[in-house]
């Protein structure tokens, strides 16, 4: 055994609390160097994370327009429950509407009529109304896919600002086409489906009004990415997460770094500040 100071050695047997070269206590001793390489491992890995909370605030709530975009977010997905069109049904004991909207969607799950849909498809009397809902609902569930899959990227979306956002742009604007072709082919099958007295088509413009917002949406990420989303870091941050990448390689021994590692003008106000308030503190339970 070798003392953790000055390295003289020490017989097994020697049970001294103290180094017989230096005098240091060595339990002591030891226990400092710990503590001290757990507060430089503790800035370094303090720094990382100070800086995925600067990369989330700047995708969420960065600026005004990243507030806007989260907003047009959600109307984006509200405007998946206004009906798209659909199909009205008088039939003896059976008088429904097949809506081409989430909450229609629910509703029909409920009454059974989303079941009946292969019937009403092959049935000579409701069959071209049923074709003027169907196509909507399937082009709904596609635009809902695609909802979601905007959402869980806006939602990654601190992993990479700028890549991140280049997905939503593209993605909005595939979303505002569909939405209105979509639109277009209701209010095609509404007018090129006859009426009947079993059954009707039903116009909807849910289609055309997430069109809009889709389009909002890709204005508002086309903005951003022209202005840029810079997260606001913490002065010597950077410096720290690349030197704890170089201290997890090996190529830096924390040992040899000081304490602490980085520190600008603010942080030594900040910490001074902590240790006169402790300080204080301690004077005043001695008084006590």
């Amino acid at each position: 055994m070798h003392c953790p100071k000055c390295g003289g050695e020490i017989p097994f047997y020697d049970l001294r609390p103290n180094c017989k070269h230096c005098g240091v206590n060595i339990m002591y001793y030891t226990q400092e160097a710990g503590l001290t390489l757990d507060a430089k491992r503790t800035e370094l890995e303090s720094a990382v994370a100070r800086m995925v909370i600067a990369r989330i605030k700047a995708n969420f709530i960065g600026g005004k327009l990243q507030i806007a975009r989260m907003i047009v977010l959600f109307v984006v997905a509200a405007t998946t429950l206004i009906p798209f069109g659909g199909a009205k049904y008088e039939l003896p004991f059976f008088h429904e509407t097949l809506s081409a909207g989430l909450i229609g969607l629910i509703g029909a799950f409920q009454n059974g009529l989303l079941l009946k849909i292969p019937q009403l498809l092959t049935s000579a009397l409701v069959s071209r109304a049923t074709v003027a809902a169907v196509v909507p609902i399937a082009m709904l569930l596609l635009l809902v896919v695609l909802d979601v899959a905007l959402f869980v990227i806006y939602m990654l979306g601190f992993l990479n600002l700028t890549g991140t956002t280049k997905h939503q742009r593209n993605g909005s604007l595939v979303g505002a086409i569909l939405a209105c072709l979509t639109q277009i082919a209701v209010v095609v099958l509404y007018f090129t489906t006859p009426e009947s007295a079993y059954s009707a088509p039903v116009l909807g413009f849910g289609a055309l009004v997430m069109a809009a917002a889709f389009l909002a949406l890709f204005f508002l990420n086309r903005a951003l990415l022209k202005k840029g989303i810079e997260p606001t870091y913490r002065e010597n941050d950077l410096k720290r997460k690349e030197l704890l990448k170089k201290v997890r390689a090996g190529e830096v021994d924390l040992d040899s770094l000081p304490l602490p590692i980085f520190e600008s003008d603010e942080e030594r106000e900040e910490r001074l500040k902590a240790l006169e308030e402790a300080l204080k503190a301690e004077e005043e339970g001695k008084e006590l």
